[in-house]
């Protein structure tokens, strides 16, 4: 008698729970050799290629109906230059716990989880969550349990800077991705390498 109608009122169950789960989040930032990500609020290397690669992933959707979110800190977008802002095709978000107002540019939000709730209400919309800085929220995206993938770029020089990334957890293991060029690059007679973590 209950396996009659168990089936559909599983799927319900199922689908309230896992369809409004938002996509795992995903961070993608470049390092140099001390672990330094900007000074005075931009990045202190000119990488024209490691650039594209940061807009492809981040851009790039399978589903041509949906767009991926880039979600950031204040004063990351406060960073991105005016012609820049909000980054194209891709649905901005804004963590801040200021009142901060966007207009039509950007979503602003108060943390991750709220953020989260956010994307869930749109779920239609969105593909991929990425996680494109500062430090703090960096740090929040990896101790988050939607935490899904790093994608770090090594720049294997050292630069003067202000702003670090956050210690990566022992339980990152390094993984292969298709999408994401292998082996050692170079531009500018820099040396960079993309790396791709899950936890394990």
């Amino acid at each position: 008698m209950i396996l009659s109608h168990g089936p559909g009122l599983l799927h319900r169950i199922y689908s309230r729970v896992y369809l409004n789960m938002p996509p795992k989040l995903e961070l993608i930032a470049a390092a140099c050799e001390n672990m330094g990500i900007g000074a005075n609020g931009n990045l202190p290397w000119r990488l024209k290629t490691e650039m594209a690669f940061f807009t492809r992933m981040t851009t790039d959707t399978k589903d041509r109906n949906k767009r991926n979110v880039v979600l950031m800190g204040r004063r990351t977008w406060e960073c991105i230059p005016g012609k820049y802002r909000p980054l194209k095709n891709r649905i901005n978000m804004v963590l801040t716990s200021q009142l901060l107002n966007c207009g039509d540019e950007a979503i602003v939000c108060k943390s991750i989880p709220h953020a989260l709730d956010v994307i869930s209400e749109m779920q239609n919309q969105v593909e991929r969550i990425w996680v494109i800085g500062g430090s703090s929220v960096y740090k929040s995206a990896m101790e988050s349990p939607h935490f899904g993938r790093l994608y770090l770029t090594r720049i294997k020089k050292k630069f003067e800077c202000d702003t670090f990334f956050p210690l990566i957890p022992n339980d990152f293991v390094s993984i292969e991705d298709p999408a994401v060029p292998q082996g050692t690059q170079e531009e500018n007679g820099i040396e960079f390498v993309y790396e791709v973590y899950e936890r394990r």
